[in-house]
């Protein structure tokens, strides 16, 4: 039996529609960005790969509370987080609304732990399409499959704000993750959706987005960003 990380039970997207295979030749012959979609998800429950999600409740937005987020270079945001475990069941539940909270006030779409300064492999996610809620809570998460096809996409970050640079990553990912129920899932992605979830990987790692690009680009940014920080406390 799955082990029981968090209490809470949020919603997560099921398919209705093609796979992704399927997906990815329609875009080809519609002549679809796959960079101006909100990115394709097939979320399959290793325990029941068809049962019904269940029902899920609002995420707090009003009465969590709002964490403070770690602003680079924190050393926090270098270092690797250590896996979750059911030892931190409590932290975790306490843990997950709060971060909801905090990257919808962002606003964000994706935020792991450690911006918040907790360093577990947590991090949650919500493309919010059609402006509807749509959250995602990935306990240890792992990219288990990537594509040799590379999409380039402007990216930022709330631990970065205003800073912004196109990155390269791989178009389309499989991640392997414990919801916060402890059951065992699997998306695939592409589009955003493939890139937040590797972004939010990537803080797990201590891996920003800037650390994707030139030295040169990623000093350019870090010296603004320290300008800006610097105006904003005096």
């Amino acid at each position: 039996m799955p082990d029981p990380v968090v209490a809470i039970r949020l919603m997560l997207s099921w398919p209705t529609g093609p796979r992704l295979q399927d997906l990815m030749r329609w875009n080809a012959a519609k002549r679809v960005d796959p960079a101006a979609r909100h990115g394709y998800i097939r979320v399959m429950a290793s325990s029941a790969p068809t049962a019904s999600p269940a029902a899920a409740p609002s995420i707090p937005d009003g009465d969590a509370e709002v964490l403070p987020i770690l602003i680079a270079p924190n050393p926090i945001l270098k270092a690797r987080a250590r896996a979750v475990t059911p030892a931190d069941a409590d932290t975790v539940r306490a843990l997950i609304p709060r971060m909801f909270t905090t990257m919808y006030r962002a606003p964000g779409i994706g935020l792991a732990a450690p911006q918040v300064g907790v360093r577990l492999r947590l991090t949650v996610v919500d493309l919010m399409p059609d402006d509807a809620r749509a959250p995602i809570v990935l306990v240890n998460p792992e990219v288990i499959a990537a594509s040799t096809e590379l999409a380039t996409r402007e990216e930022g970050c709330l631990s970065l704000p205003n800073q912004y640079a196109d990155v390269t990553r791989p178009a389309r990912v499989k991640v392997r993750y414990y919801d916060q129920t402890g059951a065992r899932r699997e998306i695939e992605a592409d589009g955003l959706l493939a890139v937040c979830l590797q972004h939010e990987i990537d803080h797990l790692d201590g891996v920003l987005f800037v650390d994707h690009i030139s030295a040169l680009k990623r000093n350019m940014l870090m010296r603004k960003l320290a300008k800006e920080m610097r105006l904003k406390d005096a």
